[in-house]
């Protein structure tokens, strides 16, 4: 079984090893939201309609890769509770059979979302503005992002499989080297070599002429952006896929856990899919929260992309605790332990609810420098995208001590492998709390885009009540898989 740096995640002491377990995803999830943040500073730099494409673009994008993303959740946890179950052979078996199966999810996925990019995006609702200006450079950024999507989902499986082994050491390391390469090579794709704000920032304007001249290359713009992330990912994938066959950091993965095995397969899909379509189903929310959002300015289009994007960076350390959990809760199950693993998402609530209170104080005293670091002032444009980004910040920072809470239980629901549970409470938070609410505040009532900030807020908190109040039942303390399973 695989042992963290802290300490067995089956015997002893929780703290250590839920720390050791956590401290690396929250830092791998940090790198992941530094992809987004590299493109939102370049493009930032280029104008605001290129950070409002991206801000339509992305919530499209997650919705064809959330198909793929629910089954990377059946992967990891059973991974975690065979490896609790001291089923070795298992765990990597069921690695096989969940990284064939997501290849050929990612490829179809790819292709459908390349074709229908200009459909997508034509069922947002969009002012004249909106639709001019920023839908085309939506629509360039999604074409090149999907054509690469085999390698977007390829680093998600490979994280998740390292996961639930225990090991989150791993992902941490190779994501660093793709976030790397990707804030490198992104202002390049983005603006060539001419007004380039690397070279700017780094004095070397001299170079920058002599390579202009040399090449001709100005730069791509919104798509260039897209090659960049597009190219980092597949740097990612590549060390993945050594790291998993290579070596002994991981499970054990033979070329005959490719072959399908029918008892491995219908457990993935029996875990895999209430979470894809949880994941599908947030992402058709904030689908339908963009489509009220595009109906103001471009300037509040912007605003609430940049503000998501700010927001989902503080949420890491709740994010974090989330996935420990997972990890901790499906191998304590396996281990035939669930009183250890109730204890755990205790531990993992309180310290997540701590950690996101003062994260959201810090929020709202910081919010102005922050939205303004990431948006070029100067312009009357420029200076209302900042005050509407501070607005929504501020206003979101009283929902964080929820989303600690939220995340860690959802974690304990899916590492027990009862996903169908996890679903309905994210559901519950986005349809029934965040939807209607936007749209009561800002449509019914007269509170415009302030509607949407608040709206945003209250679903989690009314998602995080009911899910902890259900989880004190006692219901989910059941593993799902067996300690010598006999493959079909």
């Amino acid at each position: 079984m695989s042992v963290p740096e802290g300490g067995s995640l089956t015997e002893g002491d929780l703290k250590r090893p839920m720390f050791a377990l956590a401290w690396p995803i929250i830092v791998t999830e940090l790198l992941q939201v530094a992809y987004n943040l590299a493109d939102t500073v370049w493009l930032g730099r280029l104008s605001t309609d290129a950070v409002a494409a991206i801000s339509l673009a992305f919530p499209l994008i997650f919705l064809l890769i959330s198909v793929g993303g629910g089954f990377t959740v059946a992967g990891s946890t059973l991974v975690a509770q065979y490896t609790g179950a001291k089923s070795e052979g298992s765990a990597g078996t069921v690695a096989g059979q969940t990284l064939s199966f997501i290849t050929v999810i990612a490829i179809t996925v790819g292709i459908i979302g390349f074709f229908a990019t200009d459909a997508m995006l034509g069922i947002l609702p969009s002012s004249p503005a909106t639709a001019g200006q920023v839908i085309p450079l939506a629509g360039d950024y999604m074409r090149v992002f999907f054509l690469g999507l085999p390698f977007l989902f390829g680093f998600f499986v490979f994280s998740a499989l390292m996961r639930g082994y225990g090991n989150t050491r791993a992902p941490m390391v190779v994501m660093f080297i793709s976030v790397v390469i990707n804030v490198l090579i992104d202002p390049i794709f983005i603006f060539g070599f001419e007004s380039n704000p690397l070279f700017g920032m780094l004095g070397l304007r001299s170079l920058e002429a002599n390579l202009l001249t040399s090449t001709g290359f100005d730069g791509y713009g919104v798509t260039g952006a897209a090659i960049a992330t597009v190219l980092s990912r597949a740097v990612a994938t590549v060390i993945g896929i050594y790291i998993i066959f290579g070596t002994s950091a991981g499970p054990d993965v033979q070329l005959s856990d490719f072959r399908p095995q029918l008892e491995f397969i219908k457990k993935i899909v029996e875990i895999g899919v209430p979470s894809a379509i949880e994941q599908s189903a947030t992402a058709l929310g904030f689908i339908t929260l963009t489509a009220m959002v595009v109906t103001f300015a471009p300037e509040v289009v912007a605003a609430f992309g940049l503000g998501n994007r700010l927001t989902s960076l503080v949420f890491l350390p709740a994010l974090g605790l989330g996935r420990a959990t997972n990890t901790i809760v499906g191998q304590n199950l396996g281990a035939q332990k669930p009183e250890r693993a109730e204890s755990a998402v205790w531990l993992a609530a309180k310290v997540g609810a701590s950690v996101m209170v003062v994260t959201g104080v810090l929020a709202y005293i910081f919010a102005e420098p922050v939205v303004a670091f990431f948006i070029s002032t100067g312009t009357q444009s420029a200076a209302q995208t900042i005050d509407l980004g501070v607005e929504y910040v501020r206003i979101r920072a009283f929902e964080f001590g929820f989303i600690g809470v939220l995340q860690v239980v959802l974690g304990a629901y899916r590492g027990a492998g009862n996903t169908k549970t996890a679903l309905t409470f994210s559901l519950l938070a986005l349809w029934l709390g965040r939807i209607p609410t936007v749209y009561l505040l800002s449509f019914q009532f007269g509170f415009a885009e302030t509607g949407i900030w608040l709206g945003m807020a209250v679903g989690q908190i009314i998602g995080a009540i009911a899910a902890t109040a259900w989880f004190t039942r006692g219901t989910w303390k059941q593993s799902v898989v067996d300690a010598d399973p006999t493959p079909a």
